[in-house]
C-alpha cells in the first residue's frame, strides 16, 4: 500500500493541472513559452501517475477499472467486477 503522503502528492497535483489547464491552453495557443516555464511544475498534466483507487498501488494500474493488477484480480474472482470471470480453455 502506497503511503498516504504520496497519495496526497498526486491529488494535489490534479488539482493544480485542472487549475492551470485553461490558462496552460491559452499560453500555448499564444506561443508564449516563457509564460508557460512561469507556471508551476506541478501544472503540467504530463507529471500525472495513474494510480490504484483502493491501494495507490502506482504500477500494475488498470485503465479501464482504475485499480491495480492484484486488486482487479482479487475483486474478478470474488465476483465484485460484472461481466468479468477467469479464462480456463
Amino acid at each position: 500500500m502506497a503511503k498516504e503522503s504520496m497519495k496526497a502528492r498526486e491529488v494535489k497535483r490534479a488539482r493544480l493541472v485542472e487549475k492551470y489547464a485553461a490558462k496552460r491552453a491559452e499560453l500555448k495557443a499564444k506561443g508564449d513559452y516563457e509564460g508557460l516555464q512561469k507556471l508551476p511544475k506541478n501544472a503540467s498534466p504530463v507529471r500525472l501517475h495513474n494510480r490504484c483507487k483502493l491501494t495507490g498501488r502506482p504500477k500494475g494500474y488498470m485503465r479501464q477499472f482504475g485499480v491495480s493488477r492484484i486488486n482487479f484480480r482479487e475483486m474478478a474472482l470474488k465476483g465484485l467486477i460484472p461481466g468479468v470471470k477467469k479464462a480456463s480453455w
